[in-house]
This record gives C-alpha cells, sequence and structure tokens, in this order.
C-alpha cells in the first residue's frame, strides 16, 4: 500500500500552519506566489507547513488576522510550533515551495517570498534541503513531515488563476464575539 492512499490529509489554508508528529498524516496545500515553508526534526519525526502571502513583517497597526499573511510570523510560529513538540532547533531541516509569479503584469511577490523564506532560514542556521520555487504555474504541494518527503503537481492556467483569486481575498480577523448581557447605570 502507498503511503498517499493510507495518510490522513490535513490542508493548510493561506495564513496557517500546523505541526504534526503523526507519520500517517500528509499535510496539503495549494500556491500561487505564497510560499509554503516545510520545516521538520528528522529524529523524532516532527515536522510542520506554514502558507504565507507576504514576505517579511506587518507594519505598525496590523492586527492578528492580517498578521497570518507576513512570512515572518508564521515562520515563528512554525518554528515555536516544532520545538513545542519536542523537535530541537539545531535539528530542523526544511524544504520551500510556491512563489510563482503568476500575474505577468504584477510585481513578483511570488520571487520576494521565496527569497525573504531562504534568507530567513539562513539566519536561524535552518539548512534547505530542497526547493522549488518561482515559475509561472501554481502548484499542489503534498509534504510527508515524518519521512520529509515531498511532492508537486503543477496546475493548470485555470487552477492558477483560481489560486491567485484565493491569494487575492482579504484575510480578516477574527470577530469578537456580541455581548448580549445589557448593563444599566
Amino acid at each position: 500500500m502507498n503511503d498517499a492512499a493510507a495518510a490522513r490529509r490535513i490542508h493548510i489554508i493561506q495564513g496557517e500552519w500546523k505541526v504534526v508528529n503523526d507519520p500517517n498524516v500528509v499535510l496539503s496545500t495549494i500556491l500561487g506566489s505564497c510560499v509554503a515553508a516545510c520545516l521538520r526534526d528528522p529524529v523524532t519525526g516532527v515536522g510542520g507547513m506554514n502558507h504565507f502571502l507576504l514576505p517579511g513583517t506587518a507594519g505598525a497597526g496590523t492586527s492578528g488576522g492580517d498578521a497570518t499573511r507576513y512570512g515572518v510570523h508564521l515562520m515563528e510560529l512554525l518554528i515555536n510550533g516544532l520545538l513545542k513538540q519536542g523537535a530541537r532547533r539545531d535539528r530542523l531541516e526544511a524544504k520551500i515551495f510556491g512563489g510563482a509569479k503568476t500575474i505577468a503584469s504584477f510585481s513578483n511577490v511570488g520571487e520576494q517570498n521565496a527569497a525573504f523564506a531562504m534568507q530567513f532560514l539562513k539566519d536561524e542556521g535552518i539548512p534547505i534541503v530542497g526547493s522549488s520555487t518561482g515559475g509561472d504555474h501554481g502548484r499542489k504541494l503534498e509534504f510527508w513531515p515524518s519521512s520529509g518527503r515531498a511532492r508537486q503537481y503543477p496546475l493548470t492556467g485555470a487552477e492558477t488563476q483560481k489560486t491567485v483569486a484565493l491569494e487575492q481575498r482579504p484575510v480578516r480577523a477574527p470577530v469578537k464575539p456580541v455581548e448580549d448581557s445589557i448593563e444599566f447605570f
């Protein structure tokens, strides 16, 4: 039986990250100009993935929901999540995917995303053991954290445009629950 058929699939969308230590889990995502960093500790089998839209960090006044679009925020969450699950920083290894230039007339945010991820990992001392970035089409990505195996599938032009539309949607901060009590003075 191949591991794709036996695996439990967890899909990661823009602004999310996930850490697992289950050898029967495969993490997946769909990328256009976004980048996914796949990190793991090969000794413990703990690994994870994030999916970010913009390089760097959010500016002042950026709310919690908007911060999840930025690479630095999601990279820190992913690394800290791995460490909390028993990974050791000195054993972490990474694979980087995505960063396509999906709209020819726009600036190449995908290239900036990929460059950011690679520089961030270099600065953190985490080796990049594999990468597939750039191009002009999106990709579907699967990552098995326990083994470090990754597989990608190129998206067609129509699939890439659908991914671009999803990436351009605004990310909204969670809505605070409405308080239903009334206080009289």
